[in-house]
C-alpha cells in the first residue's frame, strides 16, 4: 500500500513538473529574429571589387551642394556624401583580403582613440606633447607607415571648397577628430590625391597663424618656427601630417563661404588617405568644423561601404521626428568624443545580462560609449561582448559555424544559403529608446564565398565604440544645442 502511495505521489510529482515546464515554456516570448539577405550582400561584396568610379561616374565632381530646407534656422545645407568604394577602384581583386586590410586599419584607429581617453585620464596635458623633434622632421616619427591598405580604410568623403577663389576637394570626414587640414603646395612629401594640390599663393584669403594665437594654444602638437604656428598630428596607423597652421575659406557649393576656418597647411604627409586631399574634423573640440562654424547641429548618413551610392552630411537640419533619441554626453577629460548614453544590450528581444551602470562615462573620464564615424566595428568592452556574442551563439543553433577570421571570433559558413533567419541586435538608450539593427548591419561578409561574422568584437580599454557598420543605412543626428543624438533608419 506504502508502495502504491508513494509510486502515485512520484507519478503526480511528474505530471506537475511536465505540466509547469510546457506552460512555462508557453509563457516564454520566442526570440525575435531578422531576415538576412546573403545573396544580395555576396553579390554586393564581388561587386565592389570591379566597380570602377572613373567609368561609373559614381563621385561626380561637379555634383551640386545645396541648402537643406528642413532647417528651422534657415541656415541648414547638405554635402553629398560618398564611401571610400566610390571615390577610387580598389586595388585588391579578392574581398577577403580587402576586409583583412579594412580590420587592420581599423585596429589602429580604435587605438588612436583609447590612446587618446587614456592620456586625458592619466592627466597629460596637451602641453607636454611635443612634436617628435624640433624640426617636426616627418622621418623621425616612431610609428612606422603601413602599406598595402590604402584602399582598405571605411572612412566616408564629401567634397568642399577650400581658398578664394575656391577649389573643391575630396576631404575625410571624422567625427574622432578636430583638426582640419589640406596637402599644401610646396610639398616636401605628399601623398597621391586625386585634386590637383592646394596652393596657398593662389588664394587671396591664406594667413598663417601667429605663436601667440589662441588657435595655435588649442593644438595638441605645435611648435614655432620665424613666429608662424606650425602644427602635427599622427594618427594610429602611422598616418601623418606636418606644415602650417593657418586660416583660409571653407565653401560649400551654393551654400556660401565661411572666411577664417583655422585648419593646417601640410606640407609633409604621410598615410592612408587615398585619393582624399585632407581631413575635416567632426569632433567637439574648438578646432573642429563643426565648433568653428558654430553649428547647432549636424547629421550624417552612411550608405553601405561596398556601395556606390550616396547621402548627405548636413549642417544645422535638427533630429528627424521619427528618431530615437538619446541623450549626448559631453566627457570633462576629452571633448573631442561624442559619448552617447547607452544602457543595455539585446539580443533576440532578450536582454544581454550586464551589471547595472555598465556603460556609463566615469567623472575620471574611464568607460562610457562613442559614437564614432571613422571606427568600422563597434567594441565593446570584453564582458559586454562575451555576453552579446554568447547569447548569439545560443539563440543561433541552425547556423552552421566556420573558423574564426581576423578580430572575428564567432563566424558562420552561409554559402548553402541565399536567406537566413537570425537573431535581433538592438541598442538600449537612456530615456527608454531603443535602436533595432538591420541583420546585415551586424553580421557581415569577409569573403566572396559565404563566409559571415558577427561584427562586434572586444576591447580591453574601457571605452566603447558604436563603429559605422552598426550605423550603416541610418541618419545620425547630433543635436549640439540640446545635447541630443538621434538615430533615424532608412533615412539616406
Amino acid at each position: 500500500m506504502a508502495t502504491s502511495s508513494s509510486s502515485s505521489k512520484l507519478s503526480l510529482f511528474f505530471l506537475f513538473s511536465f505540466l509547469f515546464a510546457s506552460t512555462l515554456a508557453r509563457n516564454s516570448p520566442s526570440p525575435t529574429t531578422k531576415i538576412l539577405d546573403v545573396l544580395a550582400s555576396l553579390k554586393q561584396a564581388q561587386h565592389i571589387l570591379s566597380f570602377d568610379p572613373q567609368i561609373s561616374n559614381g563621385f561626380s565632381k561637379s555634383q551640386p551642394l545645396f541648402f537643406n530646407s528642413s532647417s528651422s534656422s534657415g541656415s541648414g545645407f547638405s554635402i553629398p556624401l560618398h564611401s571610400r568604394g566610390s571615390l577610387r577602384k580598389t586595388h585588391h581583386v579578392d574581398y577577403k583580403n580587402l576586409v583583412r586590410s579594412r580590420l587592420d586599419r581599423d585596429s589602429a584607429r580604435v587605438n588612436t582613440l583609447t590612446t587618446e581617453v587614456l592620456l586625458a585620464v592619466n592627466g597629460v596635458r596637451k602641453t607636454e606633447l611635443k612634436p617628435v623633434v624640433t624640426e617636426l622632421e616627418p622621418e623621425a616619427l616612431s610609428t612606422p607607415v603601413i602599406s598595402g591598405t590604402s584602399q582598405g580604410s571605411g572612412e566616408y568623403f564629401t567634397r568642399v571648397g577650400v581658398g578664394n577663389p575656391a577649389k573643391q576637394f575630396y576631404m575625410v570626414l571624422d567625427t574622432g577628430s578636430d583638426v582640419n587640414w589640406i596637402q599644401c603646395e610646396p610639398c616636401t612629401d605628399c601623398y597621391q590625391q586625386s585634386d590637383p594640390i592646394f596652393d596657398p599663393s593662389a588664394s587671396s584669403t591664406y594667413s598663417p597663424v601667429t605663436c601667440e594665437s589662441r588657435q595655435c594654444s588649442l593644438l595638441r602638437q605645435s611648435a614655432c618656427r620665424g613666429g608662424k604656428c606650425l602644427y602635427q598630428v599622427s594618427y594610429g596607423d602611422g598616418s601623418y601630417t606636418v606644415g602650417d597652421f593657418v586660416t583660409e575659406t571653407v565653401s560649400f557649393g551654393n551654400s556660401g563661404d565661411i572666411k577664417g576656418v583655422a585648419m593646417g597647411c601640410g606640407h609633409t604627409n604621410e598615410g592612408l588617405f587615398v585619393a582624399a586631399a585632407g581631413l575635416v574634423g567632426l569632433g567637439g573640440g574648438p578646432l573642429s568644423l563643426t565648433s568653428q562654424i558654430k553649428a547647432t547641429s549636424f547629421s550624417y548618413c552612411l550608405v553601405d561601404r561596398d556601395s556606390a551610392g550616396s547621402s548627405t552630411l548636413d549642417f544645422n537640419s535638427g533630429l528627424p521626428a521619427d528618431s530615437v533619441v538619446a541623450p549626448l554626453i559631453r566627457s570633462r577629460k576629452v571633448d573631442t568624443f561624442y559619448y552617447v548614453g547607452l544602457t543595455g544590450l539585446s539580443v533576440g528581444g532578450q536582454p544581454v545580462q550586464l551589471p547595472p551602470g555598465f556603460f556609463e562615462l566615469e567623472q575620471s573620464g574611464n568607460g562610457g560609449v562613442i559614437v564614432d564615424c571613422g571606427t568600422a566595428i563597434t567594441r565593446l568592452q570584453a564582458e559586454a561582448y562575451n555576453a552579446l556574442r554568447d547569447a548569439f551563439v545560443k539563440l543561433s543553433p541552425d547556423l552552421p559555424t566556420t573558423g574564426g577570421v581576423a578580430l572575428f571570433d564567432t563566424c558562420y559558413d552561409l554559402s548553402s544559403r541565399t536567406s537566413v533567419r537570425v537573431p535581433t541586435v538592438a541598442f538600449h538608450f537612456s530615456g527608454g529608446m531603443s535602436l533595432d539593427l538591420p541583420a546585415k548591419n551586424y553580421l557581415i561578409p569577409v569573403d566572396s564565398s559565404g563566409t559571415y561574422c558577427l561584427a562586434f568584437a572586444p576591447t580591453t580599454s574601457s571605452l566603447s565604440i558604436i563603429g559605422n557598420v552598426q550605423q550603416q543605412g541610418t541618419r545620425v543626428s547630433f543635436d549640439l544645442a540640446n545635447n541630443k543624438v538621434g538615430f533615424s533608419p532608412h533615412k539616406c
